[in-house]
């Protein structure tokens, strides 16, 4: 009978042995394609406070039921950046478990506010484009569009539309040209124009007026409302590891540090989403944030490990009157009285080399 834990008989075993591989490869997906993905978290208060928590994101309405209530809430709810996270970890398996560059997110847009603890999730893709990768033949390049449901109600909660390089099962003849924006060595988009403000400004506070009061100031002068943040939170086992698998995150990146020992990076990175949370915590530190509206342009420029430090810049793009605020919370007097904040984030390491950047829109609380 054979001794499978000998040494040389289970080498001779692993070397034959079939490996049932998990995830998808660019072949295997069609435009036009839905994918439901079978995880689908019960969202926890536990869950949304460890991530939030953990990113320094300390908005008390998500902690706090007196400060939800004055929000319009009748409970505290999940925060934003742990319901995204639960929506994309869901459809990691089906999508992008193979692993390739995250090129990008469009278009995310939270449709309920205030989603609350015990809801539980259903998560469905839809393939919107494939294309080739003439730089890379090992890859294609794969959008989607993914919504996060309440399975109970049906209704939609959280969408929007990512792009990433994935594995091709036989890699193409390539000749070099035609790369798609975004398609390149490091999975870097490319930046926009260089030029910087002879000025840079500083609002005077975090409410709806202190953003508008600023970009009055800098409207016709070479200024700009841009400014950093003080906090910075190195990356940690936690923050790398724990809280992507927590929200059913199964891409080997964040968790096997033998699969990456041979990667670009040589070791396990961090899920984009933790990066581009703790900017954002950092940002809303200096914000009187009421919600979280939308964010676009979403990219991440290069690879954050264990050690790395991330830290958060701001510029404030527009500064709109709405009635939106108002319109959250039932009753007659409705929710507080708020206004609508368009800004511009990069998240940055402790080298000042960008690794995330990103459209915001918020709904800012006005001065009571």
């Amino acid at each position: 009978m054979t001794d499978w834990t000998d040494a040389d008989a289970f080498a001779a075993a692993l070397e034959r042995a079939e490996t049932r591989e998990k995830g998808n490869c660019f072949e295997d997906f069609a435009e036009g394609e839905t994918v439901e993905h079978d995880p689908g978290l019960r969202l926890s208060r536990h869950g949304s406070e460890l991530w939030a928590g953990q990113t320094l994101n300390h908005d008390p309405a998500y902690w706090r039921p007196s400060v939800a209530r004055t929000r319009g809430y009748d409970e505290v709810p999940v925060h934003p950046d742990y319901l995204l996270a639960c929506v994309m970890g869901a459809s990691v398996e089906d999508l992008s478990e193979k692993g390739g560059y995250f090129l990008g997110r469009e278009d995310l847009r939270y449709h309920r506010p205030g989603v609350p603890p015990g809801t539980e999730l259903r998560v469905e893709s839809v393939v919107e484009e494939t294309a080739e990768s003439s730089s890379r033949p090992a890859y294609g390049i794969v959008t989607w569009e993914t919504t996060g449901y309440d399975a109970a109600t049906g209704d939609r909660l959280l969408s929007y539309s990512r792009t990433n390089m994935i594995p091709r099962r036989e890699p193409i003849a390539a000749d070099g040209e035609g790369a798609s924006a975004g398609d390149s060595e490091d999975g870097q988009a490319e930046r926009a124009d260089p030029d910087i403000a002879e000025e840079l400004l500083a609002p005077d506070g975090g409410y709806f007026e202190d953003f508008r009061d600023a970009l009055d100031r800098a409207d016709g002068r070479d200024a700009a409302v841009a400014y950093r943040h003080e906090r910075g939170r190195t990356i940690d086992d936690t923050t790398v590891a724990q809280l992507p698998l927590a929200t059913l995150n199964t891409a080997k990146q964040h968790h096997n540090a033998d699969a990456m020992a041979d990667s670009p990076s040589g070791e396990i990175v961090a899920y984009g989403d933790v990066t581009r949370s703790i900017a954002l915590g950092h940002a809303r530190s200096d914000e009187r944030t009421l919600c979280e509206v939308s964010c676009d342009d979403e990219r991440f420029h290069d690879f954050v490990t264990v050690g790395d430090t991330v830290y958060g810049f701001t510029r404030v793009l527009d500064a709109t009157e709405t009635d939106r605020g108002a319109a959250l919370a039932d009753g007659p007097e409705g929710g507080p009285d708020a206004g609508e904040v368009t800004f511009e984030h990069v998240a940055f390491n402790q080298r000042d080399e960008p690794v995330y950047s990103g459209t915001r829109t918020a709904l800012v609380r006005r001065r009571d």
